[in-house]
């Protein structure tokens, strides 16, 4: 565990620095605009391009130096901020180049995430991936406890351009980091097997399809990996459609209170931690999809308390239940993929699985903020075709209709989780022999 340890460690301060700028670049935007649409655009396209990328990082990762990778992904990421950065102070800064940016950044962070993930089949033994996965679960939630609060006490200070050059410094530690190790290179199917190379452009162009749709074909042939894939699809869809909404929610709901906001985001991180620490030192259920399915129900039951919710009293509890979940539910899901698939084949069946889930995600967040400031908030205003049948439950005014979407949403979370535990085919996941010399 000591060569994953350091680079976790690099990749912690990286975060707490990108959390810093994400946050104070949403109070920039929220400030400008007013406006969930935006907010939710630039989540759109910061998932797009990932999309797109999705179709040949498999191949990219399973075939280029992992540590490289990450690198990359992190240079990438500091160049974008070093722009937005200038582009701040020298008064040119607008909108749509936090949707330019954000789609630089996603592009090539989901090369990057996926470079990371298949490596840590690369670092530790079996028994320990889910105490692995736990631990890269605490990355986002520890930075979640301090990101948001440093932000919030040096927006007012130093404003916008004060944090970004945080953010720089804690891209050259995870640059850093990674130099210091080698990550175990990956072993390749044995030549005596390779396919001869085709010499016709026909052959040639079918070949590269067989590569590029290896990762969907070998999950949509086994009927366990398919019912994981489609569940944590669903289940992706529903949290993205509703966590979109999450901070303008808040911040419609709190006056703008940027503390609260901070606030809330501490709870969450603090909360991720403490179930990512749990995890570590227990290792997590031995039947790893029950605790996934869990995972679904406990996060959809509390986030159902959060949307009704009007106040930080109730906010900061839930959200710290919500958040104990997500470590439980995600390392699970990782675990039950690394598994399931040899550590040569995981880019290309890994980057299926976030294609998919990419794609959902972005629907669902080009589909939240539409949803909320056309249809949903104007319905729960005091005049609003809603607000008789829901203020008893949501109250009424701005912040409202986002809050019924974002209930809505977590209920169903929850029932996905209830009926992911009748799905016979899910059920027998462990059970099943999926590890296949598939071609």
């Amino acid at each position: 565990m000591h060569k994953f340890t350091l680079i976790w460690f690099g990749q912690l301060i990286s975060t707490i620095g990108s959390y810093m700028s994400d946050f104070a670049l949403s109070l920039w935007a929220w400030e400008l605009t007013g406006t969930a649409t935006a907010l939710a655009l630039v989540g759109f396209f910061y998932k797009l391009p990932r999309i797109l990328v999705s179709l040949f990082a498999g191949i990219v990762v399973d075939r280029a130096n992992r540590k490289y990778l990450m690198m990359l992904g992190d240079a990438i990421a500091a160049t974008s901020a070093l722009i937005i950065l200038i582009l701040y102070l020298s008064g040119s800064l607008m909108i749509w180049h936090l949707y330019l940016a954000a789609s630089l950044k996603g592009g090539f962070g989901q090369i990057q995430g996926l470079a990371y993930s298949t490596s840590i089949a690369l670092l530790v033994s079996a028994e320990n991936y889910t105490r692995a996965n736990s631990m890269s679960s605490a990355v986002h939630y520890g930075s979640n406890i301090i990101a948001p609060a440093l932000a919030g006490t040096l927006y007012p200070i130093i404003g916008l351009g004060g944090i970004l050059p945080i953010d720089l410094t804690t891209f050259a530690v995870a640059i850093a980091t990674l130099a210091w190790v080698t990550i175990p290179s990956v072993q390749r199917e044995n030549p005596s097997q390779a396919v001869e190379k085709p010499n016709q452009f026909p052959d040639k162009l079918r070949a590269a399809w067989q590569e590029l749709t290896f990762g969907m074909r070998h999950i949509w042939q086994h009927h366990s990996l398919r019912s994981l894939l489609l569940i944590t699809a669903v289940f992706w869809f529903f949290h993205d459609l509703g966590g979109t909404l999450h901070s303008p929610m808040i911040l419609a709901r709190s006056q703008n209170n940027a503390q609260v906001l901070g606030a809330i985001a501490s709870a969450a991180g603090i909360s991720g931690v403490t179930g990512a620490i749990i995890l570590s030192v227990w290792g997590g259920p031995k039947r790893r999809v029950n605790g996934m399915l869990a995972g679904f129900i406990g996060a959809g039951l509390s986030k159902t308390v959060f949307g009704l919710g009007r106040s930080p009293v109730v906010w900061i509890p839930a959200q710290f239940c919500s958040s104990l979940n997500f470590p439980l539910l995600g390392s699970c899901e990782i675990a039950l993929w690394m598994t399931q698939i040899t550590p040569e084949k995981q880019g290309r069946v890994f980057a299926a699985n976030a294609l998919v889930l990419q794609l959902v995600s972005a629907i669902a967040v080009l589909l939240a903020g539409p949803l909320a400031d056309q249809l949903l908030e104007p319905a729960m205003m005091s005049a609003g075709r809603l607000v008789n049948l829901l203020s008893f439950s949501f109250g009424s005014g701005p912040g409202a209709g986002m809050a019924v979407l974002y209930t809505a949403c977590a209920l169903a979370m929850l029932l996905i989780g209830v009926g992911g535990f009748f799905v016979q085919t899910l059920r027998t996941i462990e059970t099943s022999s999926n590890i296949e010399n598939y071609s």
